[in-house]
């Protein structure tokens, strides 16, 4: 009798063991795997094309992309603005975005902005000046490209011939923004001969190009492609410079221009 009970007891407890398991908590490798599988449905807004700096974005520029595990603070998550696709219509882009590449709001101009407002960097201005094709390479000088400006003076003899030329260099690679109110290459290579250059430059140099438009004329100097991270600057220190008489039709000019310096001159 007594093995009986014993056994009855052994059975018992087997049984409540197995519902006691069946109904326990996930494991913690169980528990990983959801947290895992959680994480890899996030998703996050993305530029849907490249999209260069300046582009009015519309919804078909943007798209949802699953992103595996957390989602950087910086990009837009579905979950924090599932509205945001509809949200950034409208918005301008001020910095270029390749496809796939995901959406930072800083990198966005609210709508309302100027196109030019929009694609300028934060902290950054916009400035025209006058130019010519034989001031801007030609007519090579296009939206994006890097220059030098180039400031002119020229003055007049002091017996009513001839006269006097000065140029310098005053400030160093600037982004032009636009040429007259074209603010993109035009995609097909040629010149592009306008009225006005639309250069990005500090608030500090303003006042250089104004008072170098004001007092003589600027020139563009069109740097190469590969000169481009050289922080731009403003151009303080004069060179030593030497005189040349130039003869032309109309009589001989004297040109200022920077003299080549050995060791020990």
């Amino acid at each position: 009798m007594i093995r009986i009970i014993i056994l009855f007891i052994a059975l018992a407890s087997g049984g409540v063991a197995a519902w006691l398991a069946s109904g326990s908590p996930e494991t913690p490798a169980e528990l990983e795997t959801a947290a895992t599988e959680e994480r890899a449905l996030q998703e996050v807004l993305v530029a849907a094309s490249e999209l260069p700096r300046g582009t009015v974005i519309d919804e078909k520029h943007m798209r949802w992309q699953a992103w595996e595990g957390d989602v950087p603070p910086v990009f837009v998550s579905r979950a924090a603005r599932p509205d945001a696709i509809s949200a950034f219509k409208g918005f301008t882009a001020h910095a270029d975005f390749v496809a796939g590449e995901p959406i930072r709001e800083d990198k966005l101009a609210e709508r309302g902005a100027g196109f030019l407002s929009g694609a300028l960097p934060e902290g950054k201005r916009a400035i025209a000046v006058r130019v010519n094709a034989e001031s801007t390479a030609g007519g090579f000088i296009l939206p994006n490209d890097r220059v030098d400006v180039i400031h002119t003076v020229a003055r007049p003899g002091s017996t009513g011939e001839g006269g006097q030329v000065t140029s310098r260099t005053i400030l160093t690679n600037l982004r032009v923004l636009a040429i007259d109110q074209v603010a993109s290459d035009n995609g097909e290579g040629g010149a592009v001969v306008g009225k006005t250059a639309t250069l990005e430059v500090e608030p500090e140099q303003i006042a250089v190009i104004a008072a170098a438009e004001a007092s003589g004329t600027v020139s563009l100097a069109l740097r190469a492609s590969m000169d481009h991270d050289e922080a731009p600057a403003v151009v303080t220190e004069k060179s030593r410079t030497v005189l040349v008489r130039v003869f032309n039709g109309e009589g001989a000019t004297l040109v200022e221009v920077p003299s080549s310096r050995t060791n020990g001159s």
